[in-house]
């Protein structure tokens, strides 16, 4: 699904224009990269958690010359999906083996 499509999805279902719908979903999307840039995580209870993970300078190989190059550090922003999520996207896969899962699931609000 890309943004425009989301932008149509969400404009039909909220009965909002599409102008407004594209400008709340980029502000949306915007203040998450703004706190994520300021070193806070953001966590959307249900959904997920977005937050930063710095990995170490390690040694790796050029796939052309077979030769041994240092790869520095660098912090990338990761996404970890919520349970309520997770349950969501197995589509009824029991997740923990816990026979009250699907009832669970059907009372859980995710926006």
């Amino acid at each position: 699904m890309t943004k425009a499509e989301l932008v149509d999805q969400i404009a039909a279902t909220a009965h909002l224009p599409k102008h407004q719908t594209d400008a709340v979903i980029t502000r949306f999307l915007q203040a998450i990269m703004d706190a994520l840039h300021a070193g806070e995580s953001v966590e959307l209870r249900g959904f997920g958690r977005f937050r930063l993970r710095h990995r170490q300078s390690r040694a790796g190989r050029n796939p052309r010359t077979g030769g041994m190059v240092q790869i520095p550090a660098k912090t990338v922003p990761a996404f970890t999906a919520g349970k309520a999520f997770q349950a969501l996207v197995q589509n009824g896969t029991e997740t923990s083996g816990d026979a009250n899962d699907a009832a669970t699931h059907k009372q859980t609000t995710y926006w």
